[in-house]
């Protein structure tokens, strides 16, 4: 999807239903920035042919917005590619959390047969989990060449994400910091964790953009993105107060 000149989303990329996770891509004058790399290698690989025909002379970089692996699961795609991946010094996954992921998503198969075959192996086919080899500890600029992306930290989600913002395009690529229809992820933190995400919140709201690509759901634009902020500020003010998430197990 082309929201300006410069700047797409690539969305509804398979995951784990009743998710679908986004990605995309922006397009300057030298480089191209690739926001997150979805699930696996079939999403990192239809993501790659999309920036890459977008602006085929272009080196390439990309940056992932958070450590879950929805986001950074084509990583090693890049990486063997000889593509920098950037991300949060915090994204430190190790093996073994990558095959309790892929056990989880075996085990959410609701037939019998295909579990029993682990068809999640067809998912994540010559995946393998790539840690971001460039950290980023402070907010930073990228030069894309003719465009200017702004990494800021915008917590609450976990301790690593991050947000890719474009003052010229008015696009943020905001990852699970904003998503839209979707019941937000809480259970990656606590109370504390969920008031640093409204204050991640306040600050993208101050942004103003025109164009928000959540981690989840459609983009949104317009009164779209008041509304799905102000969705999201509910559900975080209602699980401070009962001090747990709305999908916590009792």
């Amino acid at each position: 999807m082309r929201l300006t000149d410069h700047c797409y989303a690539v969305t509804g990329l398979g995951y784990s239903l009743p998710w679908c996770v986004n990605a995309g891509f922006i397009a300057g004058d030298e480089m191209t920035l690739i926001v997150d790399t979805g699930g696996n290698r079939l999403a990192a690989q239809t993501i790659h042919g999309y920036a890459s025909a977008a602006r085929p002379g272009n080196k390439l970089r990309v940056i992932n917005t958070e450590k879950h692996f929805d986001h950074i699961g084509g990583n090693g795609y890049f990486r063997e590619l000889g593509i920098d991946v950037w991300g949060h010094s915090g994204i430190a996954r190790t093996p073994d959390e990558f095959q309790a992921e892929i056990a989880e998503f075996n085990d959410a198969i609701p037939d019998p047969a295909r579990r029993a075959r682990h068809e999640a192996q067809a998912f994540y086919y010559r995946t393998n989990l790539t840690n971001p080899n460039c950290p980023i500890h402070n907010e930073i600029t990228f030069d894309l060449g003719g465009l200017k992306a702004e990494i800021l930290l915008t917590p609450g989600h976990t301790q690593t994400n991050l947000s890719v913002w474009l003052p010229q395009e008015s696009v943020l690529f905001a990852g699970d910091c904003v998503v839209r229809e979707y019941l937000p992820n809480l259970d990656a933190g606590g109370s504390a964790d969920w008031q640093q995400w409204l204050e991640s919140l306040d600050r993208i709201e101050r942004l103003k953009p025109g164009f928000i690509v959540g981690g989840h759901g459609p983009v949104s634009s317009g009164d779209e993105i008041s509304a799905a902020i102000g969705a999201m500020r509910k559900v975080l003010r209602e699980a401070i107060a009962r001090g747990c998430s709305p999908t916590a197990r009792p």
